[in-house]
């Protein structure tokens, strides 16, 4: 990925004047390393009933929260306080845990828990039974329970999945749609190397001349001259899936050869996403009730001819990349695979990737209790504040409409490392 040397601050003032500084994972982040997660909104909105949900953050309180020290919305807790720990199956959790520490063993607070971990997994054949699980995270880890800007402690869950879709490595009348991968133009500002109190703020465009201007929108490179033409790797059937991909930032691909490949989110033109369903809903196409994911595949199918004008209504667009062979999931923020219903996407600003959080919510649209440990392995543009996750409910239509359908209100306890440093407000 391109960056810019702090000798071109005035180049990148000009970007900022002109085009979003939106962020990742998640992806996407860091969002590189590849995320699940992109910069977008996750989801469509579901019939809740008024009040009874919390609600996004606002863009105000997203400049509060900017002000605050990283984890400074975290409370000292008591193993005790944790809603539902005694009752889950720790031992489903542990392979997740595993893959965070085969990136956290390398940092400095993470290296002794991590290395501990190792060590228990090896001795148990990867199979540690749920109170050995809960017997190490308790001797090497202190717990904390995430708070709201306004000290509140129950916040928004959402869910995101993985979803199938057709594709062929060929374009043909039934395969028309290409996913492209990250432009070769496509320029990326890491802020917080120019203003530290921009951490993980990006920005992102192309040069012209001497000058940093704003990315090509959907509208520019959804055309058949496209200014990204030639970094197509597949074509996929259906362009009401191509986007819903976009949403969720990575996917399986059901090949005409047979062969399944893994796509996951690489980049992103760096304009700010702007949701469908919110205006199918301000346009009276759709009520809240009808605009869930698949109320809005509904309408996209009835309405082709309105389509790309409303698609072209999101100017945010996402690049791809093949991904590895035999992964056991998409890779998200922290840059290892995530497990379905045991990795969440977090605000890494109060949430540490990688680290172990426990989640006290219900199922989607339901009042059934849904307290497990998870790991805050992946991030999302639309995924701020301190008490807000997104649940990875895994692969295909089934994931999906889980996803599409939750959310939920919840509590969130995080563990980090005894030891680790925490900043005072």
């Amino acid at each position: 990925m391109k960056k810019i040397a702090q000798n071109t601050l005035l180049v990148v003032l000009t970007l900022l004047a002109t085009a979003c500084a939106n962020t990742a994972s998640k992806p996407v982040t860091a969002p590189a390393p590849p995320q699940a997660k992109c910069d977008c909104a996750t989801g469509a909105p579901v019939q809740v009933p008024a009040g009874s949900k919390p609600a996004e953050v606002t863009a105000e309180q997203q400049k509060q929260m900017a002000k605050l020290p990283d984890y400074s919305l975290l409370q000292t807790a008591d193993w005790n306080d944790i809603d539902g720990l005694q009752a889950d199956n720790l031992s489903l959790a542990w392979p997740a845990w595993m893959q965070s520490c085969s990136t956290l063993v390398n940092k400095p607070m993470w290296k002794n828990a991590c290395s501990a971990a190792q060590k228990l997994n090896a001795d148990t054949a990867s199979k540690p039974q749920t109170q050995v699980v809960l017997s190490y995270f308790q001797e090497y880890f202190s717990v904390y329970k995430a708070s709201n800007l306004d000290g509140s402690e129950q916040g928004l869950i959402t869910g995101y999945y993985e979803p199938m879709l057709k594709g062929s490595r060929t374009k043909s009348a039934k395969y028309p749609n290409p996913l492209y991968g990250t432009p070769d133009d496509l320029i990326t500002v890491e802020l917080d190397s120019l203003f530290p109190e921009l951490k993980y703020k990006r920005v992102r465009g192309r040069l012209v001349g001497n000058k940093l201007v704003p990315y090509y929108n959907r509208a520019e490179i959804e055309t058949d001259t496209s200014p990204v033409k030639g970094r197509e790797f597949v074509y996929i059937d259906d362009i009401i899936d191509v986007f819903f991909l976009q949403i969720q930032g990575s996917g399986l691909v059901q090949l005409d050869t047979g062969e399944q490949i893994h796509v996951g989110y690489a980049d992103q033109n760096g304009h700010t996403y702007n949701s469908i369903g919110r205006l199918l809903i301000e346009r009276g196409e759709l009520t809240l009730a009808q605009a869930s994911m698949q109320g809005i595949k509904n309408w996209a199918r009835n309405n082709l001819d309105k389509l790309r004008d409303l698609l072209n209504q999101n100017p945010s667009y996402v690049f791809f990349r093949e991904l590895p062979a035999g992964l056991p999931g998409p890779l998200g923020a922290l840059g290892v695979p995530i497990l379905a219903e045991r990795s969440v996407a977090v605000d890494p600003k109060f949430v540490p990737l990688g680290a172990p959080v426990f989640l006290s919510t219900t199922e989607p649209n339901t009042s059934k209790p849904l307290k497990r440990l998870m790991m805050a392995q992946d991030t999302g543009g639309a995924i701020k504040g301190g008490v807000r996750a997104d649940f990875f409910w895994g692969a295909g239509a089934s994931a999906g409409a889980k996803a599409g359908a939750m959310k939920q209100t919840g509590k969130i306890w995080v563990f980090l490392p005894k030891g680790f440093v925490i900043k005072a407000q």
